[in-house]
């Protein structure tokens, strides 16, 4: 007896599915995330080399960071970094996309979720991190109250900043359609950040430092505590954790 048998491509996440939150985000788009990688490797290597700088010189100062939890993890590019310095990471994201990139390149575990609504206890991990996905969030006191129940000791954010000439060509980018990276980004600078985390956390106890780097090649320094410069980093440090 002859079957005839109907073949069907029942993908996991079908390609045309590119929102969340309701709009259009590169990383639900495989144009963008089957290439993340190959950006890191080729114009924007130096960078990483003094963002990484910058995060390391800030939470290395809490001894008590020993995990880590960092959510908007995209293909791991920093998530397999934090173990070179003795912290041991566990990656996040919302996007399948990015995730299954990451399964080929991170060890360690992944979870699929909302930064909005983190699937932890409270005080799972010994810190959080956001490293350039912070930009993306709807409701961000919500995700930084979020962050500060489930990272006991602290939370460090790596932030394109508002503050650099760079913004100028950024939104010119989008204005013609050449940049898709930053079309739902909202920039920030050290000052609006510590605001915002201020008015999200009203009731604890921490402290707050920042770095600033991406300064041009010629400058004579690369990192600095002046607002002004392609990245920053910044650490809440808390003080009420109960383990001082």
């Amino acid at each position: 007896m002859k079957m005839d048998i109907e073949k069907s491509n029942k993908e996991l996440v079908p390609q045309e599915i590119k929102t969340w939150q309701g709009r259009d985000e590169w990383f639900f788009n495989r144009k963008y995330t089957d290439t993340y990688e190959e950006y890191y490797e080729g114009p924007y290597k130096r960078a990483e080399i003094w963002q990484k700088d910058v995060l390391e010189s800030l939470i290395s100062k809490d001894k008590r960071v020993k995990t880590l939890l960092e959510f908007g993890c995209g293909t791991t590019r920093f998530t397999r970094w934090w173990q070179d310095i003795g912290i041991e990471a566990t990656g996040g994201d919302i996007s399948p996309f990015m995730l299954s990139q990451a399964l080929f390149r991170f060890d360690g575990d992944l979870v699929m979720a909302d930064s909005h609504h983190l699937p932890f206890k409270d005080k799972t991990f010994d810190a959080m991190a956001f490293i350039t996905t912070f930009e993306y969030y709807k409701d961000p006191k919500k995700v930084i109250r979020e962050a500060a129940r489930v990272g006991k000791h602290g939370i460090i954010f790596g932030m394109m900043n508002r503050n650099t000439p760079k913004l100028i060509r950024r939104r010119a980018q989008q204005a013609v359609g050449k940049n898709n990276f930053y079309m739902t980004a909202t920039f920030y600078t050290p000052n609006k950040l510590i605001k915002l985390i201020e008015e999200a956390l009203p009731d604890r106890d921490f402290t707050i430092k920042w770095t600033t780097t991406g300064l041009p090649k010629w400058f004579p320094v690369q990192k600095w505590n002046v607002p002004l410069g392609d990245f920053f980093g910044l650490y809440v440090q808390f003080k009420d954790s109960g383990d001082e």
